[in-house]
Order: structure tokens, then sequence, then C-alpha cells
């Protein structure tokens, strides 16, 4: 009885650490081709033909030259990008590391900037329903790439922040220039 007794202990033993052996294993593996696999390539948003019917920017900025539905849409896309970086912050100073200073400071400046690209994604729309004339959701299917990539390349708080700097002079042009497609006021931004 003894005997029996030793022997299933030791064939329990023997059989958990063959099993926790396999899980290791298992993960292991799992690791090694996670890490041979290719990495995600980011797409570049696909290029714009050029339309003659675009009104352009004329006023000396980065986006001289640049449709004004493109540019007002790629800082719309930046802005977008804002709001979900301040986001981030705002729910770890809430959830993860409450900071209730941190968690009002950003949750006003994700407001801000959720407010920011919807007033430039609504002149973009209206630059190419006007330019084009097309419907709204036509309009949205052309910038949304063009938006979204431009929001991509800013991985940080400070990108966004860099590549935006130049987008409320844009918009304040465009104010000027088409008063009709740039109708609304621009949130102001802290």
């Amino acid at each position: 009885m003894m005997k029996s007794r030793t022997t299933a202990k030791a064939i329990l033993l023997v059989s958990a650490i063959a099993v926790a052996g396999s899980g290791a294993q298992a993960q292991y593996r799992h690791r090694i081709q996670r890490e041979r696999e290719p990495k995600q390539v980011e797409h570049p948003a696909p290029a714009v033909p050029a339309d003659k019917r675009d009104r352009v920017v004329a006023a000396p900025s980065p986006f001289a030259g640049r449709p004004y539905w493109l540019a007002l849409a790629q800082c719309g896309g930046i802005y977008f990008k804002l709001n979900e970086l301040y986001t981030d912050v705002a729910v770890h100073a809430r959830v993860v590391k409450p900071d209730p200073k941190v968690d009002t400071e950003y949750t006003k400046k994700l407001n801000e900037a959720i407010d920011v690209a919807t007033s430039l994604y609504d002149a973009a729309s209206r630059f190419l329903m006007a330019d084009r004339n097309i419907e709204r959701d036509d309009a949205i299917l052309i910038y949304d790439g063009q938006a979204r990539a431009a929001g991509d390349r800013a991985k940080t708080i400070n990108e966004a922040l860099g590549a935006a700097r130049f987008c409320p002079a844009l918009y304040a042009a465009c104010q000027a220039a088409h008063p009709k497609e740039c109708s609304s006021p621009l949130p102001p931004i802290s």
C-alpha cells in the first residue's frame, strides 16, 4: 500500500512537471513566433488625384498649393488624434492613478480638440460639396483616409501639437478667403 501511494505521488508529480513544462514551452514558442512575424506596416493614405475644381490654399504656409479640403481634413485628423491622446491621459488620471487636477485639465483639452476637429472636418466637407458638387457622405469618404493618415503619423501629444501648429492660421486664412465654407468660428485652443 505504501509503495502504491508513493508511486501515485511520483506519477502525479511527474505529470504536473510535464504539464507545466509543456505550458512554458508553448508560451516560449508563441513568443518566438510573434518575434518572427513581420511588424505591422503602416500603409500611407492613397494619393489624392488632382481635380481642377478644387480651390487651393494661396496663403504662405506648409499647405500652400494644396486643396483646401485636403489641408483642412488633415488638420482635422491631427486634432482628432490629439483628442485620443488627451483621452488616454485623462482616463489614466481618472482610473489608474487618480489625479483630479490632471483629469480636469486633459478632459478640457480633449473636448477642445474634438470641437476643433469637428470644425475642420465640416469645412473640408463644405469645400468638397461646393467644389465637386457632391453629397456630404461622399465628401467624408473622400477625405477620411487622408485625415486618418495625418493623425496616425502623430504618436505623442508633442508630435501632434507640432503637426497642428499651422492649422489655426490655415483656418483663419480660409475664413478670410472663403467665409461660406469656413463659416464657424474655430473654438479656442489652450
